[in-house]
């Protein structure tokens, strides 16, 4: 039988369920998404737009919504030529995904049961073709300049991998790599000779 509970602080759960949580969305949305829009030519006021998500997930938090943030996924999507020729337009593309995230969340029950009945690689089929076309232009953006193609690899590369450290997913040590590479490459390398 189930019993209710009260709800109680507790300062070193709230590190161990905090800590990782603002990690792994800084890192695998707030930081892709703000570099998305930017990569798209979208000026982005970061600071206020980070203390407003975070206001909002800190207000909404005791109420199960943990996960207020700049979805990059929807802003590789959203952002892209695919969701409107005219990038003064593409809010459409914004406005049109909450509403289907509503519906998403008032029909969450049948999705789930649809998703679990259906094969495992069909799921996963359905998402990489959603992706795809974000995936190209991302990686067109991320190795078009030479100086910077290496370490977008190696960032590339460990956030594939699936990486785990500390229970910090490979999103973040990509970033992590990838940020090292650069410093490291730009370091190092010499300018070339000409003539």
């Amino acid at each position: 039988m189930a019993h209710l509970r009260s709800p109680h602080f507790s300062f070193a759960q709230s590190l161990s369920v905090a800590v990782p949580l603002f990690l792994v969305t800084m890192a695998s949305q707030n930081a892709p998404g703000v570099a998305t829009m930017k990569a798209s030519g979208y000026q982005l006021p970061v600071s206020p737009l980070m203390i407003f998500t975070g206001l909002l997930a800190l207000l909404l938090s005791p109420f199960g919504v943990y996960s207020i943030c700049i979805a990059a996924i929807t802003a590789a999507i959203c952002q892209s030529p695919d969701a409107h020729p005219d990038p003064t337009r593409r809010w459409l593309a914004a406005a049109a995904a909450g509403v289907f995230y509503l519906l998403a969340g008032w029909f969450g029950g049948s999705i789930t049961a649809l998703m679990v009945a259906l094969p495992v690689s069909w799921v996963q089929m359905l998402a990489g073709l959603a992706l795809l076309s974000t995936i190209s232009g991302s990686l067109y953006q991320a190795l078009t300049h030479e100086s910077e193609r290496d370490a977008a690899v190696i960032a590339f590369l460990v956030t594939a991998s699936g990486l785990t450290l500390m229970g910090i997913g490979s999103a973040f040590w990509g970033l992590i790599a990838g940020g090292i590479g650069y410093a490291v490459l730009t370091r190092t390398r010499r300018p070339s000779l000409s003539g």
